[in-house]
Parts: structure tokens; C-alpha cells; sequence
């Protein structure tokens, strides 16, 4: 059975990996020439470990753990005025993203085909596969596509209609970008808030290097999203004239080679595959960087899916069918927690009293994991219809 996964972020490799192990050939095609090595430090939560426990990369993430602790809450001049708890963001583990793809591409590019510097232009299915046209490479048949391409995925688009249909806006915008630790930050961060807008630098790689986040509300904007040096302009509009570490940031924004910009959204469906195409992580239901559960998501979703693929011999309806019913009630609880993320936001930081509270009640992540996930046996019985 030959699957065509399109995104080598979290979602398609963690999928390419369960496919593999379940009997699947996976092709993996990624528009960028390489494995994405930016992007800011995601936490990871409750059955996410559990599922890199089963993957046996657990121990190699917890070697990259960023150890992040509490974040000083400083005004203009820089002087401390509260604490943000670091369970309240970091999760039970926290790991640079582009480290996390970088060891789930390892563990899987000896056996997976990888194809980068392409992507889908085209997708025609029939009652046998879907034929796939793509922007570079010749055109190839597969028996399954699976859109793991993002807020922004393509495959969506091909298969379910326009962006605007499903992606909703929480207001926010946000600039990620590596930076040299002047600070001399060790495991720790400074986020500073304005009206509408917020500013942090966190150290990372065992404080060798930093990585500052810069936030702003505004409603949908118009630019193009593969015009870096455009991103940079719209960020140094809003945060011009600020004060506390803003010109310094904006400085090292200006020759950053690593930008990640993009609105906090998030992705709502009523269904996640049509015939023999469907969506994981992003590209069928963000939750929205203001959730912290993203690529918490995007482990899981691969896990089920591939897993139910395999409980259903292939036959790709039941298994599309159920990987619904299993990952839904993930989806809302995360997608939840990305609007009351969005809502802390522009209801301004809150008292230290507030934090204090928030972290002594952010979830055990750790508890009933294993209960919550099915065990699917490595086996692959039959391709479907």
C-alpha cells in the first residue's frame, strides 16, 4: 500500500514512522529544500510522550529538553513585576521544534522516501487511488494522500475548498526568530506586554543561543507568506518606538535568517477526509500556537491514524471513520485551550495571584496516558477496496 504524506513537519514524519511500522511504504514531499530547522520551542504533553515512548525517541527528546523554568514578567525599564509558572507553557517536556523534526526525520528517512523542494499542484482520485500531479516531479499514483501540510495545506484546499471555509482568526500574529543570548539568560525567559502587544526572549540550547517571540493583535492581513523580508516590515511597523528590548529585537529580527511569522488560527471541520484523502494535525484541525498543544496533536493524530488504518486491513473508509471518533475529543479540548489562550491575551497579563493559581491547575499530563491510547498491532492484514 503506497501512501503519499505532503509536510515533513511533526505530523508527516510522526505518520511515516507508524505507517512504516504497520506495513506501509510512505512517500513524504516537502516544498522546503530541507527539514525546517526554526520555529520557536513547543511543549509536550500527557499521550504525546507516551506515543515517542512507543517510538523510542522519548529519551532522545528529554536530551533536548530546553529545562525551561518560570519567565520574568518585566515593564519598559525591564524591572520584574511577576512571574509566569513555566507549567503553564512548557508542558510536561518542552523541545525546540526544529529539533523534534530533526529527530523524527532521522528516525525514519532510512526507510521512508522523502521528496523536498516539490509539492502537490493536483490531486485525482477514482475508485481505485488518487493520481497526483505535483509542481516539479512527474506525475504518481497513490492509494491514499494524506494532507499533512499546515494551516495554509494545499491538500485541503484541492480537496475541500478555499482557506477562508475553515480557518478562524483569533486576532493574534506572531514573529519567531533565533537570536545570540546578550541577555546571558540561563533557562529562563523575560516577556514584556504592551496594549495589544507582547515581546519575549527565551534562552535555548543550553543558553548557547536565544529565541525572541513577538506578538500583535490585528485582524487578517494581506501579504505574501513566502515574503520574509515583507513579514519583518509589517513586524517593525507595530512595534516600532516601543520600549524595553524592542530596538535591539528589532535589530536582530532585521538579519535573522530564520522568521517564522503567522496568524494564530485555528483550523474547524465537520470531517477531515473525503474518498481517499485525508488531513492530520494542522491542516485538518489547529488548535492554534496560543493552545501549547499543537505538536502534542500532531503526534497523537499520527499515531491513530496509522494505527486504525492498520485495525481496518486498509480498508481506508472505516479507518478514516475512526480516527475521527478516536482524535475528536482531543481536538476540542486543545482547540479550547487555544481560545482561552487568545483571550489571556487581550485581557492583558494577569497578577501574580492569577499565574499562581493557573499553573497549580494545569493538568498532570502524565496521568492515564497509556489507558487513553490503543495499543494496534504492528501488522498490516489486507489493502483495501
Amino acid at each position: 500500500m503506497d501512501v503519499l504524506i505532503s509536510g515533513a513537519g511533526v505530523a508527516g514524519p510522526a505518520l511515516a514512522y507508524w505507517l512504516r511500522h504497520h506495513g506501509v511504504t510512505p512517500t513524504v514531499v516537502e516544498r522546503a529544500l530541507q527539514v525546517r530547522a526554526g520555529g520557536y520551542a513547543v511543549g509536550l504533553r500527557g499521550e504525546a510522550l507516551d506515543v515517542l515512548d512507543r517510538m523510542a525517541l522519548l529519551e532522545q527528546v528529554k536530551a533536548l529538553d530546553t529545562h525551561m523554568g518560570d519567565v520574568a514578567l518585566v515593564d519598559r525599564d525591564g524591572n520584574q513585576y511577576a512571574t509566569l509558572p513555566a507549567p503553564i507553557f512548557a508542558g510536561d517536556l518542552q523541545i525546540l521544534r526544529g529539533d523534534l523534526t530533526g529527530l523524527l526525520y532521522e528516525a525514519t528517512r532510512p526507510e521512508v522516501q522523502y521528496v523536498f523542494g516539490d509539492s502537490i499542484a493536483g490531486l485525482e482520485p477514482d475508485a481505485g487511488g488518487v493520481r497526483v500531479t505535483f509542481e516539479r516531479g512527474r506525475p504518481r499514483r497513490f492509494d491514499l494522500v494524506v494532507g499533512a501540510d499546515g494551516l495554509h495545506s494545499r491538500t485541503r484546499s484541492l480537496v475541500f475548498g478555499p482557506q477562508a471555509r475553515f480557518v478562524r482568526h483569533l486576532g493574534i500574529y506572531t514573529a519567531i526568530f533565533s537570536l545570540p543570548n546578550y541577555l546571558a539568560l540561563r533557562n529562563t525567559g523575560r516577556l514584556h506586554n504592551m496594549p495589544g502587544k507582547a515581546a519575549g526572549i527565551f534562552s535555548a540550547r543550553a543558553d548557547t543561543e536565544a529565541r525572541a517571540a513577538l506578538h500583535f493583535a490585528c485582524w487578517p492581513l494581506a501579504y505574501d507568506r513566502y515574503d520574509a523580508e515583507q513579514h519583518k516590515r509589517i513586524v517593525a511597523g507595530q512595534f516600532a518606538g516601543e520600549g524595553w528590548q524592542l530596538p535591539r529585537l528589532l535589530e536582530e529580527m532585521s538579519r535573522a535568517p530564520d522568521l517564522f511569522f503567522d496568524a494564530n488560527a485555528q483550523v474547524e471541520m465537520d470531517r477531515w477526509s473525503s474518498g481517499r484523502v485525508v488531513l492530520l494535525g494542522d491542516a485538518g484541525y489547529a488548535a492554534a500556537p496560543t493552545s501549547g498543544r499543537g505538536a502534542s496533536q500532531a503526534l497523537i493524530g499520527a499515531y491513530i491514524l496509522a494505527g486504525e488504518l492498520a485495525a481496518a486491513g486498509g480498508h481506508h473508509v472505516a479507518a478514516f471513520a475512526a480516527y475521527e471518533r478516536e482524535m475528536r475529543g482531543f481536538v476540542a479540548e486543545h482547540q479550547q485551550v487555544g481560545r482561552e489562550g487568545a483571550d489571556w491575551f487581550f485581557m492583558g497579563m494577569p497578577n501574580q495571584q492569577v499565574l499562581d493559581k493557573l499553573a497549580a491547575n494545569v493538568p498532570d499530563g502524565t496521568r492515564a496516558q497509556i489507558v487513553r491510547l490503543k495499543d494496534y498491532a504492528p501488522s498490516f492484514a489486507a489493502k483495501g477496496p
